[in-house]
């Protein structure tokens, strides 16, 4: 028997491939089971809740359907579209915030599935491996391109949706918003869900606000990846609420159970000095219910404009739960002011220079501990004799004993110590 030329090869194996999708389109419900048995043990986003869940069922079957009729009919990859469900499908994954990756992730497992079980279909009909492997490679070929087309234009669908559903959320939002932060009366269960986040329980309010040094869109990603990890830092319940409030600020709230026992500052700091450079962010202190979501987002408000008043001598975290910075936040309602008292009260010590910068941070501590020497050598590792000596220096460069105005020297030293220069001499004047 005369061996067969590659033309006859190749004949026999397209004959194959369309037996292949003919039984493909024939058991397609049935596939349809198991593959979204299979992909919803393994990708755990896909299957949030029963209407999603149903949707990629209907997802799965038409995709199954189209690519049996890709190879069956030989049909050009150019020319097949979408399945209109598979498109529906993408929408709803974007407006619940399900990340694109989910289904990106789903298209190359439903891939792998298919292959393997024309793969075990091939074995089972042709013994020739010569046909058999070139009616795999036509199965392998076609079934990537028809995966990688759709899944390109379903991540289209996915991305317009989630750019139109955010946009119309954040209206939804920014009246809900506006409203609650205003004091106005409002149902609860309906700004629960214009908001998307549970209003009875304590609340802990973040402003968060990027230098801008990112390409567009990158920094509020960026914030929002840092609201998450100060969520988890503080012990959060639930999704924290972010609000994009313009491109480099952002607004926020961390869920805090009904206990509200207020996070550490210090777990807080840790998460901004792991964040990329330029990040900052401001916090209120844990607040109770709906009124407590406004007030502890006006603290935290209040907490920014004492970073946004220090400028580059600003913290990446500034917390309306010190008291410093609650003063600190008064005096920046009229930083002249206090320029004008930190300059009375301070006198030479009001200089804009390290050496002044040290005598003040330690007659500030000095006083915060009671006056007592050994106290404050304990708070800043100092030895008690260089506390007493920066201690007199400080006081010689007032020009006046501690006890005089001693309120005035309190705020002067806490105003230069939260903010900065604003309210410092230059060493020029």
């Amino acid at each position: 028997m005369a061996s067969e030329t590659d033309d006859e090869i190749a004949g026999r194996a397209a004959d194959l491939v369309v037996q292949i999708a003919t039984t493909l389109a024939a058991r397609a419900p049935e596939l349809t089971v198991a593959l979204t048995a299979a992909l919803s043990d393994a990708i755990a986003d896909v299957r949030d809740g029963p209407m999603i869940l149903d949707l990629m069922r209907a997802s799965v079957e038409a995709n199954l359907e189209m690519l049996a009729d890709t190879l069956r009919y030989d049909i050009p990859i150019d020319e097949i579209s979408t399945p209109a469900v598979a498109d529906e499908y993408a929408r709803r994954l974007a407006q619940r915030g399900i990340s694109s990756n989910a289904l990106v992730r789903a298209y190359r497992l439903g891939q792998q599935h298919v292959v393997d079980w024309a793969f075990a279909e091939i074995a089972r009909r042709e013994p020739d491996t010569r046909v058999a492997f070139t009616a795999g490679q036509r199965v392998i070929t076609v079934t990537f391109k028809y995966v990688d087309k759709i899944s390109e234009a379903v991540v289209d669908q996915y991305e317009s949706e989630l750019e139109r559903w955010m946009a119309a959320r954040n209206t939804v939002r920014t009246v809900t918003l506006d409203n609650l932060l205003a004091g106005k009366r409002t149902d609860v269960p309906t700004t629960e869900a214009g908001l998307g986040y549970r209003l009875r329980r304590h609340h802990l309010g973040v402003v968060l606000w990027s230098a801008g040094t990112g390409p567009s869109g990158a920094d509020l990603r960026q914030l929002e990846r840092v609201l998450v990890a100060m969520s988890e830092a503080a012990g959060g319940t639930g999704k924290p609420l972010f609000f994009a409030k313009d491109q480099l600020t952002a607004w926020g709230w961390i869920g805090l159970g009904r206990d509200g026992a207020p996070p550490r500052i210090g777990d807080l700091t840790t998460v901004l000095e792991r964040a990329p450079s330029g990040t900052f962010a401001a916090t209120g202190t844990t607040a109770a219910g709906p009124e407590g979501f406004r007030i502890t987002h006006l603290e935290a408000a209040h907490a920014q404009q004492v970073a946004l008043v220090a400028q580059d001598r600003a913290r990446t975290l500034t917390a309306f739960a010190d008291p410093e910075v609650r003063v600190a936040a008064l005096l920046a309602g009229d930083v002249e002011a206090a320029r004008r008292m930190v300059r009375r009260a301070l006198g030479q010590l009001a200089a804009d220079t390290e050496h002044a910068h040290k005598l003040r941070d330690t007659l500030l501590t000095f006083l915060a501990a009671n006056r007592s020497y050994t106290a404050t050598s304990e708070r800043i590792h100092l030895h008690k004799n260089t506390v007493k000596y920066r201690v007199d220096k400080a006081l010689d460069e007032r020009g006046r004993p501690l006890d005089d105005e001693r309120l005035d020297l309190e705020l002067a030293l806490i105003a230069c110590r939260w903010l900065g220069r604003a309210v410092l001499d230059s060493p020029e004047q």
